[in-house]
């Protein structure tokens, strides 16, 4: 493990939009502890959170090789979801599996709400649903297949044509669409923020504090910085895209860059030519078509390019050509809106798995890992966060249970075969997206 020279980028329109934070501090100092959170993304600081409240007298510190917050947890299109698109199974177990997985989605959506609820958090919350949708007709047996499928979950959801489409997203592109009640849209970078900010006190934070190596040693880890150690009991590794790096399930998970790019608010005018919509989020029926929504302040975000690329390596020139691909889906979205409206655009990672499953257990005696959320990490990860600060606390729950029955990541070819299946993939979904990109 060998020091990344990460960058705070400052392109993120959510980022951009909340108050910059003072009083950063940095480790200086080797230090001891009893729990040490590897990543303040939205499972560290919920696993921060919940050990605060299980050992409120013992030492807990977090660290994060950025800013707190301030990676994929505020860089993501803010779809706090319900459903995942599935086009059919092939057995039943195929069908159980996918009713766990949807279980767990609700237990995220519970565990974000609860935590609003208690601290009282502005984060733009929208319970308007979202929109599965495709601009090609031919897509409809897929949308139907899903919408039985919801359908039998007891999951509100109803098929929308071109019409309707144009009426609820004011776009004419979509042809066929599924709409479904249960998701909830955010600004993920507000949500984050506030639970930075309300970290419980016996919970010490160092940011711009980059873990290089870590090793046992009998029953403690010890864990390498820059300039300082830190030794701990117990170490929980929530970095998400960056447990490869780390060296945790190392042939279970990749990180793949999203770009995307948000617009300037529309004026009047402008949001009068799309006939002045309620805020909607629409994803793809075919995978690496556009993610897209309209925000509550009438911006609208577009993400339609997904690479095996470090983000903190993306230049000013290579994000440009990847903005080109942003306002491209724009326009023919949305022909009467002026092509000079993007204001940000940014890189982040997610995590995928070969199969969708998360990442969440006991790797080592008091060695925990949790991650892998293959798109949906805001309510994911804040349920993971909290359960496994249970499981590293050695205490029970119905939700633990819940996800130990999931199903688990499979194995994951070495380098370099890896990253060729991961380029032949995408560059296969891509191909078949086409125009919906």
């Amino acid at each position: 493990m060998s020091k990344i020279n990460l960058i705070n980028d400052t392109g993120c329109g959510w980022i951009n939009k909340i108050p910059k934070r003072i009083n950063i501090n940095k480790l200086k100092k080797d230090l001891v502890s009893e729990y040490l959170v590897v990543g303040a993304g939205y499972t560290g600081l919920s696993a921060a959170r919940k050990l605060s409240e299980i050992n409120n007298k013992k030492k807990i510190i977090i660290v994060d090789a950025q800013l707190a917050g301030e990676g994929g947890s505020s860089r993501n299109s803010g779809y706090l979801v319900d459903t995942t698109l599935n086009d059919g199974f092939n057995s039943d177990k195929d069908f159980q599996n996918y009713t766990k997985k949807v279980k767990i989605y609700d237990l995220g959506i519970q565990a974000v709400k609860k935590f609003v609820k208690e601290y009282q958090v502005d984060c733009d919350w929208n319970d308007c649903g979202k929109f599965f949708a495709s601009s090609k007709i031919e897509d409809e047996n897929k949308a139907k297949s899903f919408s039985d499928l919801l359908t039998n979950l007891n999951l509100k959801n109803k098929i929308l044509y071109k019409d309707e489409l144009k009426q609820r997203l004011g776009t004419s592109f979509y042809n066929i669409g599924v709409y479904t009640k249960g998701g909830i849209l955010l600004n993920p970078a507000k949500l984050v923020r506030s639970m930075v900010d309300t970290l419980p006190e016996n919970v010490e934070l160092y940011e711009n504090t980059q873990l290089l190596k870590w090793k046992k040693i009998n029953n403690k880890i010890e864990c390498q910085f820059l300039e300082n150690k830190i030794i701990t009991k117990n170490i929980i590794f929530c970095t998400n895209g960056f447990l490869r790096s780390l060296k945790v399930k190392q042939n279970y998970s990749f990180p793949i860059t999203l770009t995307a790019s948000m617009t300037r608010p529309l004026n009047d005018d402008e949001f009068q030519s799309i006939g002045s919509p309620e805020e909607w989020g629409v994803l793809p029926i075919r995978p690496m078509g556009a993610t897209i929504r309209l925000t509550k302040d009438k911006r609208i975000l577009i993400r339609n390019t997904a690479e095996l690329r470090n983000p903190n390596y993306m230049n000013k020139k290579n994000l440009n050509k990847r903005v080109k691909f942003h306002q491209a889906g724009l326009s023919k979205r949305f022909p009467t809106l002026p092509n000079n409206l993007i204001e940000s655009s940014w890189s982040g990672v997610v995590c995928r798995s070969g199969n969708s499953s998360q990442i969440f257990e006991k790797i080592d005696d008091n060695i925990f890992a949790a991650g892998c959320y293959n798109g949906s990490g805001i309510g994911v990860g804040t349920l993971f966060g909290e359960q496994i600060a249970l499981m590293a606390s050695n205490q029970e729950s119905e939700e633990l249970s819940i996800i130990k029955e999931r199903k688990k990541p499979n194995w994951l070819p070495y380098q370099p075969f890896l990253n060729i299946g991961i380029y032949s993939r995408l560059f296969y979904e891509r191909i078949k997206a086409n125009t919906e990109i």
